[in-house]
């Protein structure tokens, strides 16, 4: 019998300096794609892959994320009286009333291994997802709807990947796979020349529990910080773990380039909005 995944990761500490000065007061993740916010994305995938449980990994900056998953009586007050129902609609709809949302604080930078470690408490024992907002991936189903649906026939932890130009990995947890895609090497930001692969692992897990004990025992590695590949790689010893190649596209959004070229794709598909961004002819 296959076991339901029923929470999302959100890793949301970082302070966003490469979007300065507009993070200095907003979280990057609160930054918006046409008229969502990047967190709010990221929620609906994992509420559409069955997520019911919400974990945010924050900082003391991030209050206007939790503030944002809040209901606001006199902003739905002044909407309903104002008559604008869709509107109103669309506030409450922000977040199911079946699903809870737990905010944990992230005492120190330790990197994503250390953040996805504070979530222990909230998720217990149980298979979960982390989700990184700066990954903002277009599909249908979503990636995590994708990685659940093989999690249940499969069983195995999974890390979504993507093929990026070999002068790219250092940027990026690059994995080396035999031919069923179960992983052989993981490397933390390995130089071009040293890459074992050009696979990456960009912003989406399905992992289970033991993945923390893991992390409990692992040092400070790349950049002095926990690193979930490290936990990973101790991992591939007593369970597989698979690279998922998922279908859909996938924005940088922790990158200006990226984040412009999802605002630009998102306002195209938008039938409102997108006549008056083409060019004549």
């Amino acid at each position: 019998m296959s076991v339901a995944v029923r929470t999302a990761v959100f890793p949301v500490a970082g302070r966003g300096t490469r979007f300065l000065p507009a993070t200095k007061a907003v979280p990057k993740e609160m930054l918006p794609i046409v008229d969502k916010p990047l967190i709010q994305y990221a929620v609906e995938e994992a509420l559409e892959a069955g997520a019911e449980r919400l974990v945010f990994i924050t900082h003391s900056s991030k209050r206007a994320i939790e503030d944002h998953f809040d209901v606001d009586p006199d902003l739905e007050r002044s909407l309903e009286e104002s008559g604008k129902a869709e509107l109103l609609l669309t506030l409450r709809s922000i977040l199911p009333k079946n699903v809870s949302c737990v905010f944990i604080r992230q005492g120190q930078p330790l990197g994503l291994g250390h953040a996805v470690l504070c979530a222990e408490p909230a998720v217990g024992r149980e298979p979960f997802f982390v989700h990184l907002p700066d990954d903002l991936i277009r599909a249908r189903p979503g990636c995590l709807a994708q990685m659940a649906a093989d999690f249940a026939e499969h069983g195995d932890n999974l890390l979504a990947v993507e093929e990026v130009p070999r002068e790219k990995t250092s940027s990026y947890g690059i994995v080396a796979v035999d031919r069923q895609m179960r992983l052989q090497q993981i490397v933390e930001k390995p130089d071009p020349e040293q890459a074992p692969s050009t696979l990456a692992v960009v912003g989406r897990y399905l992992l289970k529990p033991r993945i923390f004990d893991k992390l409990r025992m692992t040092g400070r590695g790349a950049g002095g910080e926990i690193q979930i590949t490290d936990a990973i790689a101790d991992l591939m010893e007593e369970q597989t773990v698979r690279a998922f190649r998922f279908d859909g596209t996938r924005y940088d959004c922790g990158s200006k380039l990226g984040y412009v070229q999802a605002t630009l794709d998102y306002a195209l598909q938008d039938p409102a909005i997108a006549a008056g961004l083409r060019l004549p002819g």
